[in-house]
């Protein structure tokens, strides 16, 4: 149960993966360009996982109630390590993003 949040968002993070090596297209593709991607969205990958498995254990699940039945709340448990992972990846390629054009832009 640890990843499936990270499992349910990975189509997403793969669709901004790609859109992020994609684009912009005005960036010469060298390379060095390629392998800076390649580096940008494995270690982006990493800190999506790393960011949900810390979440997943800062939940802490619904204890039962004198009857047996637990409160509402353990969805928190899926939902809150898919927000890190989220936020985790976005941040890792929102610092690339600007340093990847500022390697590769146009000069002249």
């Amino acid at each position: 149960m640890r990843y499936l949040a990270l499992l349910l968002l990975a189509p997403w993070l793969l669709i901004l993966g790609w859109a992020y090596a994609s684009y912009p297209k005005s960036l010469p593709r060298t390379p060095a360009r390629r392998l800076f991607d390649v580096l940008a969205l494995v270690l982006a990958f990493a800190a999506a996982t790393y960011a949900g498995l810390l979440g997943f254990d800062a939940v802490q699940p619904p204890v039962p109630d004198a009857a047996g039945l637990r409160a509402s709340g353990a969805i928190w448990q899926q939902v809150f390590p898919a927000l890190c992972g989220y936020g985790a990846f976005a941040a890792v390629l929102a610092l690339a993003l600007p340093l990847r054009a500022r390697l590769w832009r146009r000069r002249g």
